[in-house]
């Protein structure tokens, strides 16, 4: 496979990691040859380390929407707001969200990222990977979680039209309240009945700075880069997180950001 060099630290919306060789994916490529590779897309909800694994990422040729037999198709490597920006265009309903949700639709589709209730797999149809097509119904997905574990490229959509800007102002309106600082989104998945924002402020973590790396003053979930930010402060404080946390209330908080270190540790209770 080809590759490009990256510069993480321009690259990833958290303006972390260094310089690394990452492999173009095509549909010549085999399984064999992605083997313990990591497949990224633009990188929003991703904290790059020191020690990276293999990396991998589309090539254009996924950058693709067309309209075909009364379906939506897009490539996996297509931006939310590429989407976004030809469903108003085109009038075409239920993707208004995508224009304040960050990422490309393979990252969406495989961690099913939302806003609220309205989730990209509420509408999906099926996906095509490297090795064959699913439906839906043949996937596993809850709240930012699919049981997808190799490449997507092309996802199929219901196509419905009716393309509602008052859903666009919503949103906005509900990701008003989120840092503008350099970060990978939210940190941690929402318990059930409960906000990590919340559990994080209770546990006296909402500002609390390490190095140039802090948990926002505006929203405690969201871990960010105040200026020169390094790994290592990042990782220092996704720890100290959990082990509040879990000290105070008995929750182990979830990373919903990748960490993708190969030395990396997870939390672990004592």
């Amino acid at each position: 496979m080809q590759t490009k060099s990256i510069n993480f630290s321009n690259y990833s919306s958290f303006k972390i990691g260094g310089t690394f060789d990452v492999a173009l994916l095509d549909a010549h490529a085999s399984r064999e040859e992605i083997k313990n590779h990591y497949l990224i897309g633009s990188c929003n909800n991703i904290l790059i380390g020191n020690n990276p694994p293999p990396l991998m990422m589309l090539s254009k040729a996924y950058d693709y929407i067309k309209i075909e037999d009364n379906y939506l198709k897009i490539g996996a490597a297509t931006p939310s707001g590429k989407i976004a920006s030809f469903c108003k265009k085109h009038d075409i309903a239920n993707f208004e969200f995508l224009s304040h949700l960050p990422g490309k639709l393979g990252g969406l589709v495989s961690m099913n990222a939302g806003l609220k209730e309205y989730e990209i797999f509420n509408y999906l149809v099926a996906i095509e990977t490297l090795s064959e097509r699913k439906t839906k119904e043949d996937l596993e997905y809850g709240y930012r979680y699919t049981n997808i574990n190799e490449p997507i490229l092309e996802a199929t959509f219901a196509l419905h039209h009716g393309f509602s800007s008052e859903k666009v102002a919503i949103f906005k309106k509900m990701r008003s309240n989120q840092p503008s600082a350099p970060s990978a989104g939210s940190c941690f998945k929402n318990p059930q009945g409960d906000y990590a924002g919340r559990l994080i402020e209770a546990v006296s973590l909402k500002g609390k700075i390490q190095g140039a790396m802090c948990f926002s003053e505006e929203h405690a979930n969201f871990l960010v880069n105040t200026g020169r930010g390094k790994y290592e402060d990042a990782v220092v404080l996704i720890h100290e997180a959990q082990k509040r946390v879990f000290k105070e209330f008995g929750i182990l908080l979830e990373l919903e950001i990748a960490v993708l270190d190969r030395d990396f540790k997870s939390f672990q209770p004592e």
